[in-house]
């Protein structure tokens, strides 16, 4: 199986900055794109960022010159650098990774989600 493990989110003041973790973990091939969502109250679950194995990116229109993802494939963990929040910014942020198992076809995974508030 394959687990994936985030960390880093919490409660910020508007301006502030976080920044969110997610291993990948188990029996894993390969790992290809990954990326982050976002889900707030009420709201669909939407793409925030997405990074693809040779490092090439793309963002979501209102997070872009705020928010840097990266990654490190040696340690198949993706990163989302999150600056100059805003409140609009609050929700759920969950990772996402396209993870090739050995002699398997290549699955989506999710990770738990994690919690990013930002305060007024």
């Amino acid at each position: 199986q394959v687990q994936l493990v985030e960390s880093g989110g919490g409660l910020v003041q508007a301006g502030g900055s976080l920044r969110l973790s997610c291993a990948a973990s188990g029996s894993i091939f390969s790992v290809n794109a990954m990326g982050w969502f976002r889900q707030a109250p009420g709201k669909q679950r939407e793409l925030v960022a997405i990074i693809t194995s040779g490092g090439g990116t793309n963002y979501q229109d209102s997070v872009k010159g705020r928010f840097t993802i990266s990654r490190d494939n040696a340690k198949n963990t993706v990163y989302l650098q999150m600056n100059s929040l805003k409140p609009e910014d609050t929700a759920v942020y969950y990772c996402n990774a396209n993870v090739g198992r050995p002699y398997l076809p290549v699955e989506v995974y999710w990770g738990q989600g994690t919690q990013v508030t930002v305060s007024s």
